[in-house]
């Protein structure tokens, strides 16, 4: 058996900064993004399996949270206007981080390759999960905005109106039952939230 650099790979999430062309009160990583994405993808799946009588695989929205931005590792945290400015450079990018995912796939060894396939692939069997991770991902951002403008960062302003409004197109009916309950508590302080 050969030697696998994939978790020495996954280890540099931490590396890779986030919200890398705006001053940021406190910085945040790849490593900490995933964590809250999947633990707020797992949370939407629950949301959605008790109020909306949904069956999502829950841990698997997590398990893709996790590893959903693992090719930035090889690629960088592109900047949203940067990846999304055109059709051809959003395109190109999609193509480089599936260049990437092939790349971080291939370190694995060859018994775990097609389990890691399935998840840096979007596979059409996960696409409702898949659907809750990019809420997540959306929900994530939402907080990071929150708790910039919080700190009085103004920096934050116009992301947080953009991802809200992209949180309003997905139409996730488990997103809103998340913002809506779970939200409001990021504008307390330590001492107020008992």
């Amino acid at each position: 058996m050969g030697k696998s650099h994939f978790f020495a790979f996954f280890a540099r999430m931490k590396y890779i900064n986030r919200w890398s062309l705006m001053r940021n009160v406190f910085y945040e990583n790849l490593s900490q993004h995933s964590n809250e994405v999947a633990a707020i993808a797992h949370m939407l799946a629950l949301i959605g399996n008790k109020r909306f009588g949904k069956s999502y695989n829950a841990d698997r929205a997590a398990v893709l949270g996790v590893y959903h931005d693992m090719p930035e590792i090889l690629t960088g945290d592109m900047p949203t206007p940067v990846k999304y400015f055109n059709s051809e450079i959003k395109t190109a990018y999609k193509a480089v981080e599936r260049e990437a995912a092939e790349r971080l796939t291939e370190s694995l060894p060859s018994f775990l390759r097609d389990d890691f396939k399935s998840i840096f692939n979007e596979s059409r069997e996960d696409a409702e999960e898949w659907r809750l991770v990019k809420a997540a991902d959306k929900i994530a951002a939402l907080i990071k905005c929150i708790e910039e403008q919080k700190a009085g960062n103004t920096e934050f302003d116009k992301a947080k109106q953009s991802v809200e409004a992209a949180l309003a197109e997905k139409e996730c009916p488990e997103a809103e039952v998340f913002m809506e309950e779970f939200l409001p508590s990021f504008a307390l302080t330590l001492d107020q939230l008992k």
